[in-house]
């Protein structure tokens, strides 16, 4: 099953974040992103994921050339012509995916939001409706992997983050932190983990939002004050940093919305970090004398300078990484030598129930409405899904042990799913009970 998965994207080593603002996808629009892959040319499944850090297409068919095609072209209407766009079919792809999940494909190796991004974007394209099979287990085992990277090795240990990284900027430009003001523009995690980083360096913490009621309970948690997104251009002229993290597609900040703060500031540094992709500040801001202006880029960069002594750590959780592609690669072996027996055992059931409820429809249970019978065929399909359940389950686990062979060919004889239809119609009529035999039993 898992040569007809493909990935193409696009990521923080293969473009810069002006490209990859101009195909990101707000958390809202993931279910309407994941509908319009599954919709292209021979694609079955998709997912879509966007992060600050990454636009990636997953999604399974079974010309995987052809797919990956629609793919680039997808990307590129979308706004990436132009851009470097990576590929990976089949294992290659799938072995993609549990790196991403365990984060060893990420610029800070070990971060933990990029696992909860990835199950976000599974979320939306099942409630989407177009993660089913193959590509769903794909996704389920790689959080599995992500799961056991996390607790046997030491990948997370000791990080270096965005939040610290930015509390020893803004201390190399402020020195002591003690009473400076830090703004926190949106509600992202992000941003509000470098907030909460500097304001234990000794600043205080305001926060505004287009939401004031969510500023306002964001405060209330974190001890700080709140504002409406209104206030923003009176706040620059008071604070001495300010952190950028909302879903806006357009700039928040312009560079004359920032140089009108600083002719009020006097002269005094304004520090901005803006850790939002689309980028919320202009980034001609930068230019402006006394500010000093950080986007996710410059930030994760001097991260993942500061995390290189996980390598150990990633080497084992590389290991891992073989490990649970190893064992998906055997439960998708069984899969494919179970699939056969499972879906004629089901049609076999089905058609048996299906043969049986006409024969009662069109006897003593005629006269019921349309009402009762479709309740009826629902009853039927119901207890069909139960009785399945088990040999279906024992099925796909034989499959994948030394006696699978033997199981499945016992299945197949135990429920003639071999016979032709003469063969099923005298097994039928030998199992039945005539009238005549149902008034003796009953003497």
């Amino acid at each position: 099953m898992t040569a007809g998965v493909v990935v193409v994207g696009l990521n923080h080593r293969t473009a810069p974040v002006e490209a990859r603002e101009r195909l990101a996808v707000p958390p809202e629009g993931l279910e309407d992103a994941a509908r319009a892959v599954a919709a292209l040319e021979g694609v079955r499944e998709a997912v879509v994921l966007a992060t600050c850090n990454r636009v990636e297409l997953y999604a399974m068919g079974d010309e995987t050339g052809a797919v990956a095609a629609e793919l680039r072209r997808h990307l590129q209407a979308r706004g990436g012509a132009g851009v470097t766009l990576y590929e990976h079919r089949g294992e290659a792809a799938v072995r993609h995916a549990f790196r991403v999940c365990a984060s060893l494909d990420s610029l800070v190796v070990g971060e933990p939001q990029i696992l909860g991004q990835v199950k976000e974007a599974v979320a939306a394209a099942r409630a989407a409706g177009v993660l089913r099979g193959g590509l769903g287990r794909v996704m389920a085992r790689a959080f599995q992997a992500a799961k056991r990277v996390r607790s046997e090795t030491g990948i997370a240990e000791g990080q270096v983050s965005v939040a610290s990284v930015a509390a020893d900027l803004a201390r190399g430009i402020f020195g002591d932190l003690v009473g400076r003001k830090v703004l926190v523009v949106g509600a992202g995690k992000m941003a509000l983990g470098a907030a909460r980083t500097l304001a234990r360096s000794g600043a205080s913490l305001l926060i505004a939002n287009r939401s004031f009621e969510r500023a306002a309970a964001l405060a209330r948690e974190h001890g700080a004050t709140a504002h409406p997104l209104t206030d923003l251009g009176m706040l620059l002229q008071h604070v001495d940093v300010a952190v950028c993290s909302t879903g806006a597609s357009g700039y928040l900040l312009t560079r004359h919305d920032v140089a009108t703060a600083m002719k009020a500031r006097r002269g005094r540094g304004l520090f901005l970090i803006d850790i939002a992709v689309p980028r919320n500040v202009e980034p001609a801001a930068g230019d402006l004398d006394s500010v000093f202006l950080y986007n996710v880029d410059d930030l994760e960069r001097a991260v993942a300078e500061g995390g290189q002594g996980r390598a150990v750590a990633a080497a084992e959780a590389e290991r891992v990484i073989a490990e649970e592609l190893s064992v998906f690669r055997v439960e998708e072996q069984a899969q494919r030598s179970a699939g056969p027996t499972i879906v004629a055992l089901r049609r076999r059931f089905q058609e048996a129930a299906a043969a049986e409820l006409e024969r009662s429809l069109g006897g003593r249970l005629r006269h019921l409405p349309e009402g009762d019978r479709a309740a009826l065929e629902a009853m039927l399909d119901a207890l069909t899904n139960k009785l399945l359940h088990a040999p279906t389950t024992a099925l796909k686990e034989a499959a994948g042990s030394a006696e699978g062979d033997e199981v499945l060919r016992a299945a197949r004889s135990l429920f003639a799913l071999d016979a032709g239809p003469a063969e099923i119609t005298r097994v039928r009529a030998q199992g039945e009970v005539t009238p005549q035999a149902k008034a003796g039993n009953g003497r």
